[in-house]
């Protein structure tokens, strides 16, 4: 699918399009509710999907202390939101952008640069300046532009007293529950990033890990023990060693006085990995526990093997994504 970073990269000769709006941070299950129903509207008309977002999030430009921390990287909201069958419109966030109006923006983005023939929303979504315009506007600004509104109502499931939400999720993730975070997502909670050397002290433990890189990509958990899946990009989907079950640490090793924190992971009951180099998803499946210090190596090593113990117990209901 096509990624345009900006108006003018959009082509002139793109033809009508159904549009959404939104940061998408998480690309979770009530987002993709909004993007299947997008990619069955374009269908139905022969017209292309396409989703807008913004980089960064509008929060972290009006108000910076209130920004939240991003679950996803740009590039991971991307891949996101083109596996669902998207084409994507990235928007440059910025104080001047922030002052258009709803009807300035509308004009100049759906109706000029892309040519909507609808636009598909929740029935919250708020737009231009100072969040001043809503649904309504939208529909009465199809209504002057030609184009159809669709609003969604609020998503959620069951006893869930609050819809799917990227703050709800973000929430989650900073507890440490990422099986309720999976629920929310509608699959495990990802982090990318290059293996890189680390201490080799799991090495030398019996327990070799796979150190991600600090730049790693995609909001770290809460400090603690986690079962869940080792994703082997560089290698073909269908390869034997492509999704490896994995205890993963997320913390500073407080038990070696540790300063820096790190996201490593161990697969489980193989020695023989060289994973140096290589692009990796961590997926978080369930919490064990909390990030301890123990009084010794002993005591570590013994609490490790429990640790094992408990992921291949858990993995054994779970398959990879």
């Amino acid at each position: 699918m096509d990624r345009w970073h900006g108006l003018d990269d959009i082509p002139a000769d793109l033809g009508p399009t159904v549009v959404t709006l939104g940061n998408f941070d998480g690309v979770h299950r009530g987002h993709r509710e909004v993007l299947t129903r997008v990619v069955r509207e374009a269908a139905a008309r022969g017209a292309t999907p396409v989703a807008v977002t913004f980089e960064p999030h509008p929060i972290a430009v009006l108000y910076p202390d209130r920004a939240p921390a991003a679950v996803m990287s740009l590039g991971q909201r991307l891949d996101a939101l083109e596996s669902v069958g998207l084409a994507t419109l990235v928007l440059d966030f910025t104080p001047e952008f922030a002052q258009q109006t709803p009807e300035e923006f509308v004009q100049g983005t759906f109706v000029e640069a892309l040519g909507a023939v609808a636009v598909v929303v929740g029935k919250d979504t708020r737009f231009g300046v100072r969040n001043s315009g809503d649904v309504d506007t939208l529909r009465e600004l199809g209504e002057t532009h030609g184009f159809e509104v669709v609003a969604l109502d609020d998503i959620g499931e069951g006893s869930m007293t609050t819809r799917w939400s990227s703050t709800q999720l973000r929430a989650e993730l900073l507890e440490g529950t990422v099986a309720h975070a999976a629920q929310i997502l509608g699959r495990p909670h990802r982090v990318s990033g290059t293996v890189v050397h680390g201490d080799h002290r799991g090495r030398e433990l019996g327990y070799p890990t796979a150190n991600l890189s600090q730049d790693h990509e995609g909001l770290v958990p809460a400090d603690g023990v986690y079962a869940g899946w080792l994703l082997r990009l560089d290698l073909a989907p269908d390869a034997a060693d492509r999704s490896l079950p994995a205890a993963i640490s997320v913390g500073t090793n407080p038990t070696f006085d540790g300063h820096q924190r790190r996201v490593e992971a161990y697969v489980l009951d193989r020695t023989d990995l060289d994973l140096y180099g290589e692009r990796v998803v961590v997926e978080f499946v369930d919490r064990l526990r909390p990030t301890l210090r123990f009084d010794g190596v002993e005591a570590l090593v013994e609490q490790m093997a429990l640790d094992v113990d408990r992921c291949r117990e858990i993995l054994s209901a779970f398959v990879p994504s």
